[in-house]
């Protein structure tokens, strides 16, 4: 009932956000009946029904195929709608700015038109210029026309003498003064053809400004995150002092990576690069903090074979994240066991200076195979140095309960999709880095791959190289 509820408010949501997107750049932006405005009242139909179908296709069984073919588009999609939504929603702010500029623009250019008029007209009312009232003074009176009649004729626009001059009874003789024609009246212009259409409306313009930069500022995050997944990820290394660390195990090096999420977009070429970056950093110790995957043995096996050329003098070990009890975890304890790796399910071994134990996740509860400390940890000698394998951060209190010295973490990806960080640290005491609880250390790697969209963005894919380091020493 309740996962009923949440599924149908999360598919409210991603409607009310795809209406949003795309009234803003397509009804906004394009002529109702228009090719382009079909174009995007199709996709506003067909992306989502793809990102649904890329969620769920794994989980109902499809073959992996659809998956795979689902995944690509889907996914992106969904990053996709997350960055233009933002970027949309910047936009919101810069409208009303752009528009209360075009209109103040738009003013002053109408208030020079109109002061252009005034002068014309001014200059065309018959009033005489200064100069020409002095020079018709400068006439003498005997010389001046004094009364004449002009009749219009009915010709258009044109003025003309009629047949007799008359004169008043006290007129003095003198010759008389054929009146000059008027001016022809100019003939109205009807409007061509040709005439080019007026220009779009303010806000017509501004919505294609405001979309256009959102479309271009939202693809080309998407695109950079995308590349640095698929470029693989960088090595960090970081130094964490344990005080019951002995001399002999000082600068022991660890490579811990989480989150590698073989699925349907990132395979084998994905794990063959973790690979090598790995050996290429040469550790003592290989630290697999679960999320290996998403999907079944038999449809990602192969992807994962390359695990089996990891190269480490202390050999390389494995703990399940929730993702793995949603594919078959039991199966992959048993792949991975046979690729060489060793699976600490609330185990525990010896190293050399400390004990490294691994506690199964949280996810397992729900099949009997939930995280077990007092298993992992219960009895081991307190003296030594305890480094604690555990997929998700949130047990770091039963860590620090047992004596842990460090717990080593993933599961949150940093967040990966930025503002995700905001929400991963609701959820989590420690998103990314290296924090103290008390006694205790913990260590959060961003991981090593990405879920869903295979894209970050503020929280790049990373394999860590943690060196222990003795106080004594």
């Amino acid at each position: 009932m309740v996962f009923a509820l949440v599924a149908l408010v999360v598919l409210a949501l991603l409607g009310a956000v795809h209406r949003y997107v795309w009234r803003r750049f397509v009804g906004d932006t394009t002529a109702p009946g228009s090719r382009l405005r079909r174009a995007g009242t199709v996709a506003a139909f067909v992306l989502p029904l793809l990102s649904v179908g890329a969620m769920t296709s794994g989980r109902v069984g499809a073959p992996f195929w659809l998956q795979q073919v689902l995944a690509w588009p889907g996914f992106l999609w969904l990053a996709c709608l997350l960055y233009l939504t933002l970027a949309l929603l910047v936009g919101e702010v810069v409208r009303p700015v752009l528009l209360r500029v075009l209109a103040r623009r738009d003013a002053a250019r109408a208030g020079a038109r109109e002061a252009g008029r005034d002068g014309e007209s001014g200059t065309a009312s018959g009033t005489l210029p200064e100069t020409a009232s002095e020079t018709l003074a400068a006439v003498p009176d005997e010389t001046r026309p004094r009364t004449e009649e002009l009749v219009t004729s009915g010709s258009a626009g044109v003025s003309a003498p009629s047949d007799a001059v008359t004169r008043t009874a006290s007129d003095a003789p003198g010759p008389v003064v054929e009146p000059e024609p008027g001016p022809e009246a100019e003939p109205v212009e009807e409007p061509s053809a040709a005439t080019p259409a007026p220009h779009p409306s303010r806000r017509l313009f501004v919505s294609r400004v405001v979309g256009g930069a959102a479309a271009a500022a939202g693809l080309a995050t998407v695109g950079y995150g995308a590349y640095g997944v698929l470029r693989g990820p960088s090595v960090r290394r970081i130094t964490v002092p344990l005080a019951r660390l002995p001399r002999a195990a000082h600068g022991f090096r660890i490579a811990v990576v989480s989150d590698i999420h073989i699925g349907p977009i990132l395979g084998r070429a994905h794990t063959r690069r973790i690979v090598d970056t790995i050996n290429a950093t040469s550790p003592d110790l290989v630290a697999v903090v679960g999320d290996l995957v998403d999907g079944s043995v038999a449809d990602l096996g192969s992807a994962a074979e390359p695990l089996a050329a990891l190269r480490a003098r202390h050999g390389s070990y494995f703990v399940t994240g929730n993702h793995e009890y949603f594919s078959g975890a039991e199966q992959w304890v048993d792949h991975v066991r046979e690729l060489g790796l060793v699976p600490l399910e609330n185990a525990r071994v010896e190293i050399e200076g400390f004990d490294l134990a691994g506690v199964n996740d949280i996810a397992g509860e729900t099949e009997g195979q939930g995280p077990d400390f007092g298993r992992a940890l219960g009895d081991r000698d307190r003296g030594r140095a305890a480094v604690l394998m555990a997929h998700q951060p949130v047990v770091i209190h039963d860590a620090v309960e047992h004596g842990v010295d460090l717990q080593l973490s993933g599961h949150t990806h940093g967040g990966q999709l930025w503002p995700g960080n905001y929400l991963a640290e609701l959820a989590n005491p420690t998103v990314a880095g290296l924090e103290r609880y008390g006694d205790t250390q913990l260590f959060v790697s961003r991981g090593a791959g990405a879920w869903g969209p295979p894209v970050r963005v503020g929280a790049p894919s990373d394999i860590t190289v943690v060196e222990l380091a003795s106080r004594q020493a």
